[in-house]
């Protein structure tokens, strides 16, 4: 639905998502309203999930702190191949078809920590994280290494809800090569400006993640928006609204893959307002050497696989081409400063 005007006001359509309750002990109540959610729309809330707000919010705080740091300081830890690092306003762009400039926002990524001495180091999307001094930023990356922790403890909570919900054990996804040994990065996000979709201006453009899942926290200003159906003309969008403490969990491309497109992947973007708004995102893949086939209860003979076996490093580096500038850019510009 298209946004309503009252007493001349435009009034923001928000879509109605299903809650799901980690405390809940009626586990077919909460695969109910998961697998109600990923057949619809692949958007959802989690709640309860452990992790305190206390602790939410001063990782928020820090967040904020780092983005807060002049443009020359983060920039001495401008990200690198292998997804460390601070990212920079413009950096990305996710939907090059609409978008006339690149995504108004900035990010840090952080991964697991793996020592630049470890084999698995090699692989990509492994590695050192690149940290701020600690006397620049206090606690943050204890902050954020602890979040992380606790963050793949939730996804991982969610995938066993997810595998009941598809009809698998509901340790499907805790396999070593799954969810076992994840690629998982966090990205805290700072969005600015002000997004015009008709001038093709926009915090994050219009995009599906190609992820397993992603876990996302907000602040209370409004911007995520969702389209469960691409193919309309015109697409209609829908606010998600902010819910304090609580996860806003999206199905990505992969899983919906792995589930022979029962499990829906929805189109999102990010709609800024000339306020700071703050998010915190973790993204979920399987191992670099899952091998993503379609899943048994997913298939039959009416029902054949529609994509081919694929390895998860194969799928990265097929889907993220292209989405974030050259570093090269930033090179140039301080040989030019």
């Amino acid at each position: 639905m298209e946004n309503q005007i009252v007493d001349g006001v435009e009034a923001p359509n928000f879509s109605a998502l299903n809650c799901i309750d980690l405390s809940n002990p009626d586990i077919h109540q909460s695969v109910s309203l998961l697998k109600q959610a990923c057949l619809d729309c692949g958007f959802f809330y989690v709640v309860n999930h452990g992790i305190s707000q206390e602790f939410m919010e001063e990782v928020f705080a820090q967040s904020k702190r780092m983005f807060s740091l002049p443009l020359s300081e983060k920039m001495k830890l401008l990200r690198n191949e292998k997804n460390r690092g601070y990212i920079p306003v413009f950096d990305e762009l996710l939907d090059p078809v609409n978008q006339v400039q690149r995504d108004n926002r900035e990010g840090y990524d952080i991964g697991l920590e793996v020592a630049e001495d470890d084999p698995d180091a090699e692989k990509p999307y492994y590695g050192p994280n690149i940290w701020p001094q600690q006397d620049q930023l206090p606690g943050w990356r204890e902050t954020m290494e602890k979040f992380h922790q606790q963050a793949l403890e939730v996804a991982r909570s969610v995938a066993r809800i997810i595998a009941l919900a598809l009809g698998l054990d509901h340790d499907f996804f805790d396999k070593p090569e799954m969810l076992g040994e994840p690629i998982a990065l966090l990205r805290p996000l700072h969005y600015e400006g002000q997004s015009d979709p008709s001038k093709g201006i926009f915090g994050a453009g219009a995009h599906s993640d190609y992820v397993f899942i992603t876990l996302v926290a907000t602040d209370d200003i409004l911007g995520l928006q969702i389209c469960k159906d691409r193919d309309a003309n015109p697409q209609k969008w829908e606010y998600v609204a902010p819910i304090k403490g609580a996860f806003i969990v999206n199905l990505g491309d992969l899983l919906e893959r792995w589930s022979n497109c029962i499990f829906k992947s929805t189109l999102h973007r990010v709609l800024s307002n000339d306020q700071d708004r703050y998010s915190i995102t973790y993204f979920v893949y399987p191992s670099h050497d899952c091998l993503v086939e379609c899943l048994p209860t997913c298939k039959s003979d009416k029902n054949p696989p529609k994509f081919p076996p694929i390895l998860c490093q194969t799928y990265l580096d097929q889907r993220n081409k292209n989405i974030q500038a050259d570093l090269s850019i930033y090179n140039k510009h301080e040989s030019e400063t």
